[in-house]
């Protein structure tokens, strides 16, 4: 019985599949016939060579847009690990530093905070270079978020367990580390990783500070050959696919997670 049970289940999945694809593929390619109808109708000499002829500074975006997005990714999950382990910390001081870099990451844009840090303290103990300076502003933006993701992903687990764990011994923080922790660290995965999908986009404001990733680029092409879309329309591709992955993997974890 459960394997007819299981069969059934399996063909409904796989017919389920099947109609996903067919409705992505047709919801692409009408949305791919309207946009080329939309701008086949301005006035606009097309001229795509332009995209290839500067390739090699598209390319050298990318390889400087991952650069950033991964130093900003790694620090910024360090950075949210401290501040989501301090905010549920019994020291009123971590506590309360955790809580105002919070509110003031998460309470002004990111714009902002990139000009502060370039232009006030960065010049302040004279420091220059962007690239170092963008990977330290996302990484403090982005690890405001995660702060509160790992502040609700251990708040999630019961207390029960907590008080069961200290009940035979361990320390604080041995039944944060080996008993409340891995139990979170399943439940935040799918909402960090979308925190870095946001990350990988929020990159392309580093190019106010002349950092040369991607949608500098764009604009050196835009600057140079006065062909707007030429140069943002693959922009907006080479985007997708760097965090079109990513984003794949969030909703993977989430299904594992659900199920």
């Amino acid at each position: 019985m459960k394997n007819s049970e299981g069969s059934t289940s399996a063909i409904f999945s796989s017919a389920r599949d099947r109609v996903n694809v067919f409705a992505c593929a047709a919801i692409l390619a009408g949305s791919t016939l309207g946009l080329y109808l939309l701008l086949s109708r301005m006035e606009y000499s097309w001229n795509w060579r332009i995209s290839w002829e500067y390739r090699r500074l598209y390319l050298h975006g990318i390889y400087y847009t991952l650069v950033i997005s991964a130093g900003a990714i790694c620090l910024g999950y360090l950075l949210g690990l401290a501040g989501g382990i301090a905010r549920i910390s019994g020291n009123a001081f971590l506590r309360e530093a955790a809580r105002l870099y919070v509110i003031f990451f998460r309470g002004t844009p990111l714009l902002i905070q990139i000009y502060i840090f370039y232009f006030c303290i960065a010049a302040a103990i004279d420091y220059d270079n962007p690239v170092v300076i963008g990977i330290v502003v996302l990484a403090a933006f982005s690890g405001a978020y995660i702060t509160e993701i790992v502040r609700a992903g251990i708040e999630s687990i019961d207390r029960g367990q907590a008080e069961a764990a200290l009940s035979t011994g361990l320390t604080r923080w041995q039944t944060l580390r080996y008993v409340i922790f891995p139990q979170a660290f399943r439940r935040i995965i799918p909402p960090v990783t979308g925190q870095f999908v946001s990350l990988i986009k929020d990159s392309s404001l580093l190019s106010v500070i002349s950092v040369r990733e991607l949608t500098k680029a764009s604009e050196v092409v835009n600057a140079t050959t006065y062909k707007t879309f030429e140069a943002y329309l693959p922009l907006a591709l080479m985007y997708l696919l760097l965090t079109y992955p990513l984003s794949h993997l969030t909703q993977a974890l989430e299904k594992k997670m659900r199920k």
